[in-house]
């Protein structure tokens, strides 16, 4: 299988006799009989998977060393500077053996590097932001590939023919053919430039998801191109062209229907794997790859398909699956693509080497550069001219800047470019150089200005940070509203289809792919709360210190804990009054809250009063019609002093199970018989 794999690593074959050279059987008249080696050097054995282990050790290495100094990974985009590194290491190749050994080749970056980059950004893209801008990723992914494809294409055919660019002999069905593949935004140059940056989420939701969805476009423009080519301009028909349009439709919905199939499969597989643990991990890979192959093997949209799978299965995956499984699949994942990522850059400068797979033309260079800026610069302003006329908020002009300039071309296109025939398409070597420059501009000089760009114009950055139970309830009350509003107005709107969904998802399709423990109805503030309460005990023992006074109505009894370190680094710790009186028994209730370190403790902690507030289900149901307010008020204070007791209660079993390895679920049977 290694000896299979090694051509499309642009490695030679190892292990066979060169061509002309005398083969001799062991054992021949007149050789003495073998004997007992000591030491065997073995390398054919060994050089593919060797060789693949050394190139993600060095890609490692670099990012430890660029990493290393932090003023240096601050200014230059770390994409960027594995280029350079590959420029250095193919030049060092070349000096030595006299030829360029490695490349990128197009089935290695399509087939083993590709997918588990697409794959880590489809199954962590927040699902939310995406489908709010579902219609804007759309359009410029649809409208603005097209755009940029055919106004580059025939602006570069009206060079040729104005005498501009001499030295390349190509008609207007190969422009076009170049400008299909040469006007594609690269996921995989947008993910590195854009998530160092750390723009706003709605900016990178856009460009990035233009950069996914329009794969459907990329490939069916350039194998119709490519097609067109080969059968010749005389020869296509007008049956031809409706083809090429239905064939857009085909693609990119039979990848994306793809996608959802195996995101299907992968939900209902893992919804049985409770006593298989250990395989989860691999089921979650192994079905998202098998949706990429399955979409290529069909030529449809592998890229469409492989990111509508992580979309469509996350959420049913990690009901499923355990803590430990959901753990292992993202930093596998993060791991993945990380190292494919590092290898795609590195192997782009080495590439860039070989001069003899290109060739030089100074107009078709800089004319290239000159209407990728401008196409998209303009098509950008007029589709995001029509966009503003719908959307709730408008995408401003510094938006549209920072949108224009982010369109950055990388591996996807250079790999396009190498799978032209040379005998179909006699320019292919100018094409190869043009679009070498062109993906090293846009990856070095724009992933080194945007930076500095996106300061200077004062774009508004995204905000790590995760939202707070109090803005989580909100956002669920304004969806639940704006979706009445539509449905009382009879407008069936982005919310109302939305609301729609959810009920379908939560009557069918969660019943169905979720296991019943994973969906068993249940109420998610409980949840808050009971680990807010975990949270504030931790916190309690942590500035109390070794020894723990509790004080009851028969006398005091003192508990001594062992030494912990100190949490002081944790942001998320809220600390509260937890002695009612000086020298008093230890409160353990979040009704008296005079101390939190910051904004969002401070949030946290009334929400947390509140709830223990309201969280109250009193033993007797009350009768129908009977209010709240008229409940006695020694039944009132009974419910008091019972939320109290069980705060005090929870409080000291979760300190007991998180700090001293007592089972929580144990202690339990035995509260139970005591009748508290």
């Amino acid at each position: 299988m290694l000896r299979a794999a090694l051509p499309l690593l642009g490695l030679p074959l190892a292990g066979a006799a060169a061509e002309g050279e005398p083969t001799q059987e062991p054992g021949a008249p007149g050789e003495p009989p073998p004997s007992l080696a000591l030491f065997r050097w073995q390398w054919h054995e060994v050089e593919a998977p060797y060789l693949v282990a050394l190139w993600i050790l060095v890609a490692s290495l670099a990012k430890i060393v660029f990493h290393l100094s932090r003023k240096v990974t601050s200014l230059v985009p770390e994409s960027c500077l594995l280029i350079l590194l590959g420029l250095v290491l193919g030049g060092i190749v070349l000096a030595v053996a006299k030829k360029a050994e490695y490349q990128l080749e197009p089935g290695t970056f399509f087939l083993f590097l590709l997918p588990p980059i697409v794959l880590d950004s489809g199954y962590f893209m927040p699902s939310r932001l995406f489908f709010d801008n579902l219609g804007a990723i759309l359009t410029y992914a649809v409208v603005g590939t097209l755009w940029n494809a055919f106004t580059t294409g025939a602006a570069l055919w009206g060079l040729q023919q104005a005498g501009l660019v001499g030295h390349v002999k190509a008609g207007l069905l190969d422009f076009l053919l170049f400008g299909s593949l040469i006007s594609a935004v690269d996921p995989v140059a947008v993910l590195a430039v854009f998530e160092e940056v750390h723009v706003n989420e709605t900016l990178f939701i856009i460009v990035f998801g233009e950069s996914l969805l329009n794969d459907a476009v990329t490939v069916v423009l350039y194998k119709v191109c490519n097609s067109f080519v080969e059968m010749g301009s005389a020869n296509v028909q007008a049956t031809d062209y409706l083809k090429g349009i239905a064939s857009l439709f085909v693609v990119s919905l039979g990848g994306a229907a793809v996608g959802l199939v195996f995101a299907f499969l992968l939900a209902l597989t893992t919804r049985f794997t409770k006593r298989v643990r250990i395989i989860e991990p691999l089921l979650v890979f192994l079905l998202a790859y098998a949706a990429y192959l399955t979409a290529e093997m069909a030529s449809l949209s592998a890229i469409l398909a492989v990111t509508m799978c992580g979309l469509g299965c996350k959420k049913y995956v990690e009901a499923n699956i355990s803590h430990k499984s959901r753990t292992a699949v993202k930093y596998t994942m993060k791991t993945l693509a990380s190292c494919a990522e590092t290898v795609i850059f590195m192997l782009l400068g080495i590439s860039a080497v070989d001069s003899s797979k290109w060739a030089w033309d100074s107009g078709l260079v800089l004319g290239t550069l000159v209407f990728i800026l401008f196409f998209r610069a303009l098509g950008v302003v007029l589709q995001t001219w029509v966009l503003n006329q719908f959307r709730l908020v408008p995408l401003d002009k510094i938006d549209q800047v920072v949108m224009s300039y982010g369109g950055l071309r990388g591996a996807v296109a250079f790999a396009l470019v190498i799978l032209l025939d040379r005998t179909k398409v006699p320019a292919k070597d100018y094409f190869v150089a043009t679009t070498i420059v062109v993906v090293f501009f846009t990856v070095i000089v724009q992933g080194l200005t945007i930076k500095p760009l996106v300061k200077w114009l004062k774009v508004k950055r995204s905000e790590h940070h995760k939202p707070t139970l109090n803005q989580e309830l909100h956002e669920h009350t304004f969806d639940h509203i704006l979706a009445a509003v539509e449905d009382v107005v009879g407008h069936h709107g982005y919310h109302y289809w939305r609301d729609r969904w959810e009920q379908f998802d939560k009557k069918y399709l969660s019943q169905l792919l979720m296991r019943r423990s994973a969906y068993r109805i249940r109420d998610q503030i409980w949840d808050v709360y009971y680990r807010l309460n975990i949270r504030d005990a931790i916190s309690f023992v942590d500035q109390v210190g070794q020894q723990l006074v509790v004080r009851g109505q028969k006398g005091s009894r003192g508990l001594t804990l062992p030494s912990m370190p100190s949490r002081n680094s944790v942001a998320e710790t809220s600390v509260t009054n937890l002695l009612r009186e000086s020298g008093s028994g230890a409160c353990l209730d979040l009704q008296v809250i005079d101390t939190v370190r910051s904004g969002r403790d401070r949030e946290d902690a009334v929400m947390h009063h509140l709830l223990c507030g309201g969280l109250y289900k009193p033993r007797r149901r009350v009768r129908a019609g009977e209010l709240r307010m008229q409940i006695l008020e020694d039944a009132r204070e009974r419910q008091d002093k019972e939320v109290f007791q069980q705060n005090m209660k929870q409080r000291l079993e979760s300190f007991k199970s998180t700090k001293h390895n007592i089972c929580f679920t144990k202690s339990k049977p035995r509260l139970r018989k005591a009748g508290r």
